[in-house]
């Protein structure tokens, strides 16, 4: 083994045994509050509906651990371990393609070597976990329809993007990269247009929102903020599961607010009012914009490196693949830049986690402060959201802030208004 190798397993292995330890300090922080609900919640939540948050978290982190150790080892089996290079040989062997049709059959044997790995995982998260707390309302029958539906659209989307970069790799020269970037580019503005109108009405049915008062009352909300919408939608989430939820999506003339069902019959109507707003101060604060932006610069790094690194035959050989091509390299750096990239793992958690501030100020000048906070104590509540988690682990992964200091500052914004419950003006901000 190369000592390049030899770093690179010590790299899995080293963010494997941190994201162990966060865990660890994750489950000690959530074990040690299970039986005292913080005084903040105290008379919304109670002491069962607290330790079932603390033992549902402690369950996923159980699951978690599996899947840690089960990532690594198919990352270095992989890599390292040569496998990339026998499933290579096994289609080179039987078919004497040539790229892009090689390349093809092996990162497709890949995703479904990954999907095989990850589906004991996802059953035992889905029919175990969610259903022993109540959660889940998915049926096998529906599980192996929405597998069937995402391989089909990860074939049919996924298939001639892959086979456009192999080509692109081999026939556009240096700066192949630069032509994939525009292309990528296109593609997520397409997919950001098309996926409200066309992909996901695959996996859920929309209706308009039906209840009168709320409608009225989230056209005002609307009207007050300035924006326009192709229409404010309900998902049959609760098909799935019981957990609530609301999202904005969409561009241009697609732009669509969406409230899960099971979110509609757990608020009422001026905390859904303030979930609202919170959502559309995402989109008038330009948030949607900036990580989009953020997303072309760093894709554009990514790509120039991968084009750099395409012609390292180091690059290769330290990795498990004795033969450089196109098909390799996407891999390998697929394969690679999740290790790399985990300590900025708490800079974009941090950096969304300021923009959910942003859009809760927002939401209370537009709204109220008062009623985002009963709905998030509610959604806290009925997910079963732990109110007590690691400090250190939060400030890795939680992109959204914990509870107790979300709810402060809402609490903050509220005393500090001169006129608590009442809307901004038209124009205001």
């Amino acid at each position: 083994m190369s000592s390049l190798s030899a770093l690179f397993v010590i790299a899995v292995a080293t963010v494997a045994a941190l994201r162990l330890w966060l865990l660890a300090r994750q489950s000690r922080a959530v074990s040690s509050h299970r039986s005292t609900v913080p005084a903040p919640f105290a008379e919304r939540i109670s002491p069962a509906e607290h330790s079932k948050a603390a033992d549902y978290t402690l369950a996923n982190a159980r699951l978690a651990r599996v899947s840690i150790i089960i990532d690594s080892l198919v990352t270095l089996a992989l890599t390292v371990g040569g496998g990339i290079a026998l499933i290579d040989r096994f289609w080179a062997a039987r078919t004497g393609w040539r790229e892009p049709w090689i390349g093809g059959a092996v990162i497709l044997s890949i995703v479904v070597l990954n999907a095989v790995f990850e589906l004991p995982v996802s059953l035992w998260r889905t029919f175990q976990i969610e259903a022993r707390f109540g959660f889940n309302r998915m049926t096998a029958r529906l599980f192996c329809a929405d597998l069937a539906k995402s391989a089909l659209l990860g074939l049919l989307i996924g298939g001639p993007v892959v086979i456009a970069a192999l080509l692109l790799m081999q026939r556009a020269g240096e700066l192949w990269w630069l032509w994939a970037w525009s292309g990528w580019l296109l593609l997520t503005l397409l997919m950001s247009w098309a996926w409200p109108v066309l992909i996901a009405p695959l996996f859920n049915r929309f209706t308009h929102l039906e209840d009168p008062n709320l409608r009225q009352r989230i056209e005002a909300l609307l009207a007050r903020c300035g924006f326009s919408t192709k229409g404010v939608f309900v998902v049959d989430g609760s098909r799935r599961s019981a957990h609530g939820n609301a999202y904005f999506t969409g561009l241009g003339r697609n732009k669509r607010i969406v409230f899960f069902d099971t979110l509609l019959k757990q608020l009422e109507g001026g905390e859904v009012e303030a979930v609202l707003a919170h959502e559309l101060g995402h989109f008038r604060l330009k948030h949607v914009r900036k990580r989009l932006m953020v997303s072309v610069v760093v894709s554009f790094g990514a790509l120039a490196l991968l084009g750099w690194l395409a012609g390292q035959r180091l690059f290769y050989g330290s990795l498990g693949v004795p033969t450089p091509s196109p098909h390799a390299a996407l891999l390998l750096f697929a394969l690679v830049v999740p290790v790399v990239t985990f300590l900025a793992t708490p800079l974009a958690s941090m950096w969304s986690r300021r923009h959910e501030f942003e859009a809760d100020a927002f939401a209370a000048q537009y709204s109220s402060a008062r009623a985002l906070a009963s709905a998030l104590t509610k959604l806290y509540r009925d997910n079963a959201t732990t109110l007590t988690p690691d400090e250190l682990y939060s400030t890795f992964y939680y992109s959204h802030p914990p509870a107790l200091e979300r709810i402060a500052r809402l609490r903050q914004l509220q005393s500090a208004a001169q006129v608590p419950d009442s809307p901004a003006p038209v124009g205001a901000g």
